[in-house]
């Protein structure tokens, strides 16, 4: 028996949605609320080839909840919120205690609660989007689906810092993130190519971004790790620095320990080393005119950005002891052909190659007839496996 399950992504000023149909996995409805709190919030969402858009204020995520439950009753999606048989919530960090989705009740809300100190950005909206649906629809099975789930297939030598042991055994060691996004990569690439899907390097790069080595379908690394700020470059987040970097922003420069950490998670990454934009597709535009005096920092920006995405292939290629595909996904990963042809232009040594014309137009398959490993674009649909993981875990 079908049951319609709602998949949901709580950002800090932003709500992601999409209802489907279980288990046909068809999308009724989806959309997008960005700008919470904010008069000019935009409520963008499409249901049956229909496309509309509000531009309204809306409070906090609470009313955000509400906007898109009366907009399901109102365009006649639903007739009733007792047809929502559950609801998924990404969850940015499970941290030590959950290696899989679970059913939400008040034990898993507090422990949700108490890693908000990891993942400050998104773990306490996360919360809120659980309390305000919980409210709305107390007879759905809540389900958290975490980011960081999906790693726990990780080899422990992958998870330690080089820190005394007693942190690791009090949950400081290397999570990754960006879990439901790399799950579906090893999904979908084993089903487009299974031939080319035992040795996969995931690179999910966005404003966030991270990159997964896959083995067999599962994580054995990782290039966030404590939190989603490490690992690669990102838009406004710096990505790996070295630690005692902290401590002299501190001591020799005055900086407290709350303006440190603002300055590495919002003022750092491309908009930092650019001084421009976070947004590739600006630093692109201006990087490519060589009249703008901006050119030679958008042009730092992307390159150093790239560089880091090319370094983690090659660390991920010798996790792997080889590469069957690598594959692009998020923004940036989808749509941004210099990226691309930056992070691969020296992988020959990998016999990877693409082709430019293909890169270009943002082909599938990119790589060139003589590359020894695949080269692919693939859309991620993190949406999809928070609903088969309610499915899953709710029995529905």
């Amino acid at each position: 028996m079908s049951k319609k399950v709602m998949a949901i992504n709580s950002g800090s000023s932003s709500l992601k949605f999409k209802l489907y149909e279980m288990p046909e996995e068809i999308v009724i409805m989806e959309g997008n609320i960005d700008r919470i709190g904010k008069d000019n919030a935009v409520f963008e969402y499409r249901y049956q080839e229909k496309k509309e858009k509000l531009v309204q204020s809306i409070a906090d995520h609470e009313a955000a909840v509400q906007l898109v439950l009366d907009t399901l009753i109102s365009k006649k999606i639903i007739a009733s919120y007792d047809e929502i048989a559950g609801v998924g919530h990404r969850i940015s960090n499970g941290g030590q205690y959950y290696s899989d989705a679970t059913l939400i009740n008040e034990d898993v809300e507090k422990r949700i609660d108490e890693l908000s100190v990891l993942s400050p950005l998104h773990n306490p909206v996360n919360l809120i989007g659980i309390k305000a649906f919980i409210a709305d629809l107390p007879h759905a099975k809540e389900v958290a689906v975490f980011d960081t789930a999906f790693h726990h297939t990780m080899p422990t030598v992958n998870q330690y810092y080089g820190i005394p042991y007693q942190y690791y055994q009090e949950g400081i060691r290397r999570y990754g993130f960006h879990g439901p996004s790399h799950e579906y990569i090893a999904l979908k690439t084993a089903e487009l190519y299974p031939e080319a899907s035992q040795r996969v390097i995931s690179c999910h790069i966005g404003n966030g971004a991270s990159i997964t080595a896959i083995k067999d379908g599962k994580s054995i690394a990782n290039s966030m790790g404590f939190t989603p700020l490490s690992g690669l470059i990102m838009g406004t987040r710096s990505g790996d620095i070295d630690p005692q970097v902290i401590p002299y922003l501190e001591q020799q420069k005055g900086m407290s320990a709350q303006a440190v950490k603002d300055m590495l998670n919002h003022k750092s990454g491309l908009l930092g080393l650019s001084g421009i934009s976070n947004d590739v597709r600006d630093l692109t535009k201006i990087a490519q005119d060589k009249s703008d005096s901006r050119q030679q920092r958008a042009s730092l920006a992307l390159k150093v950005f790239a560089h880091q995405i090319q370094f983690y292939i090659g660390a991920y290629a010798a996790e792997l002891n080889g590469v069957d595909s690598i594959v692009f996904t998020a923004g940036v990963g989808e749509h941004s052909a210099l990226v691309r042809q930056l992070a691969c232009q020296n992988l020959g040594y990998l016999g990877v190659k693409i082709d430019d014309e293909k890169n270009k137009v943002n082909a599938l398959s990119i790589e060139t007839d003589d590359s020894t490993a695949k080269v692919l674009i693939i859309p991620t649909d993190e949406e999809i496996i928070i609903a088969r993981d309610v499915m899953r875990v709710a029995k529905l």
